[in-house]
Formats: C-alpha cells, structure tokens, sequence
C-alpha cells in the first residue's frame, strides 16, 4: 500500500449549518432509470429557500402519518430554486416502506421534507478526489462527479449489479472502478495507489460493516482523518437504520 504524505496544509473542509425546515412537496415527475432506481422530482413554493451546497447533503423524506410515519435520509440529487423543483434517487430494488412508496407512487403525491441541517463544502481545488460507495451512494457520487471542475482528478470504486450500473457525466478526470462483491471493491481500493505529493479528500457511503472496512483502507493508505468522510447509509437487517457519520 502506497502511504499519502502531504508537504503543504490542504485546505480545511469547510461546514455551513442551515435553518431546519420541513417542506410539504408534491410529485411532480417519476423516471425509470435503472431496473433498480426511479428519480422522482418534486415540486413546491416551498422549495423558494430550500438549500442544499454538497453533495453530502441529506434531507429526511417522511411517509405517512402519525404512529405510521416513516423517516429515511436521502441525498439531493439535483436541485432548481427557479423552478422550484428537487429531484431525489430511490432504490427500489429490495423491499422496505420507503422503496415501496416510491415504487408505488403517482403523481400529486405528497411528502414531507426535512432539511438539510448543514453542508460539508470539499474544496473542488485539491489534488484528487476519491469517492467510494455501493448502489445507494450512486446519486451522490453522480451529484460530486458533476460539479467537479475541468481538470480535477476523481478515483471512483463503485459496488453495484450489472443493471444499474450508469454512466457518469463529468469534466473531471475519473478512473471509475465497478466492483460486483465487497472483497471485489476493497482489494481494488488497496491497490490504489493516491497521488502523494497532492492533498486530496477521500469520501465513502454505503453499508455499514463494508464501510467500516473502507475507512480502514484509508487509514492503512495514511490518509488523514480530517481528509476523509465515511458514512453508513444502510445497515443489514436493521431496517429504521438513519445516516451515520463513521469519521
């Protein structure tokens, strides 16, 4: 494994809280984009102040009411305050009430939105970017590859079946890794060997126990703490599991 050794301080990522609201939004368009997600877009004045700065962000979708309500995080997608419109990625190849809903949803269906409470703001100027995660990070990994600047470099390992595996819109410069087990994904990670002489920011989403050992990678690699973000999105068999920030 190649150890990263940064001669100059990269710059500190930055973290913007936001006030917290909750937006009652309407369905407004459904896409099939793979076999295993739909992007549906919602619409709303609500929407006039809605935020959302990386794209780390999450805001919790709530379905039903009362004792029933369910609460899930999801990534913003894509965002458009002119017109008033948030498009949010479901995976919708297994069974839970969120996926569910989103398989059987109509348009003018309704939602609450909460969030998000904050942004953390990765300077798009480092030396690279690397960005790792399974099916359920492929909107915010879509959502980095897009606003990454011409001529940045981007490492991306993606663990994800045949069908939903997509192609990424971006300026940057991006080696893209598709891995079909987590052994597949992480022995491709180890060999990866990060420019050492450029400050860079590693970020990771997915399960939990595979994202526990993706941080581990990054730390055997010599990657600095304050240079990485780990999070779980999902945990098996826990079916209320909510985003968890691993470092």
């Amino acid at each position: 494994m190649t150890e990263v050794h940064t001669q100059d301080p990269a710059p500190l990522v930055r973290r913007v809280r936001h006030e917290l609201k909750l937006r009652e939004l309407e369905v407004s368009n459904i896409d099939t984009l793979s076999p295993g997600f739909l992007g549906i877009t919602f619409k709303g004045e609500a929407l006039a102040d809605f935020t959302s700065l990386s794209f780390d962000d999450h805001v919790k979708l709530m379905f039903g009411e009362g004792d029933e309500q369910v609460r899930r995080d999801y990534t913003p997608r894509r965002f458009s305050r002119e017109a008033r419109e948030l498009v949010i990625e479901f995976a919708v190849h297994g069974h839970g009430k969120a996926s569910d809903w989103a398989r059987n949803a109509n348009i003018g269906d309704r939602l609450l939105v909460g969030g998000p409470r904050g942004s953390m703001i990765v300077p798009p100027e480092l030396g690279w970017h690397l960005l790792v995660g399974d099916d359920t990070a492929l909107p915010a990994i879509s959502r980095r590859l897009e606003e990454l600047p011409e001529g940045s470099r981007a490492f991306v390992f993606m663990l994800a079946g045949e069908a939903d595996r997509r192609d990424f819109a971006s300026r940057a410069r991006a080696e893209l890794h598709w891995a079909a087990t987590n052994d597949e994904l992480l022995a491709a990670l180890e060999r990866l060997a990060l420019p050492a002489a450029q400050a860079g920011f590693a970020w990771g989403g997915g399960e939990a126990s595979l994202m526990a050992r993706v941080r581990q990678v990054l730390a055997d690699k010599g990657v600095p703490k304050q240079h990485m973000r780990v999070s779980s999105y999902w945990k098996r068999g826990v079916a209320d599991h909510h985003h968890e920030e691993l470092s």
